[in-house]
């Protein structure tokens, strides 16, 4: 499977699906955007509408969501602190 990579090149390790017209995905992106950049990780944002099928039963009902490295970090919010910590690992 070829590695996903986010507009600048950098390999995507973080993942935040959202809905569209959500304040609390957009205060989530935010974090996720600065946090990112911050540490020169790569992201990206997957509307949940547009996901698959199985995505969407998933974690449909705790949008916004964010993974790293794959794996559920968050839901509803993010800590700036949590989200380094699980990045560097």
């Amino acid at each position: 499977m070829a590695e996903v990579l986010d507009e600048t090149g950098r390999p995507v390790r973080v993942t935040v699906l959202v809905r569209a017209q959500c304040r609390t995905c957009d205060r989530m992106e935010d974090v996720v955007r600065a946090v990112c950049a911050e540490l020169g990780v790569g992201w990206e944002r997957v509307d949940i509408a547009d996901a698959d099928a199985e995505l969407r039963g998933e974690f449909g009902d705790i949008v916004p969501v964010t993974l790293v490295d794959g794996e559920e970090h968050a839901s509803w919010s993010v800590d700036p602190g949590a989200l380094r910590t699980a990045l560097s690992s």
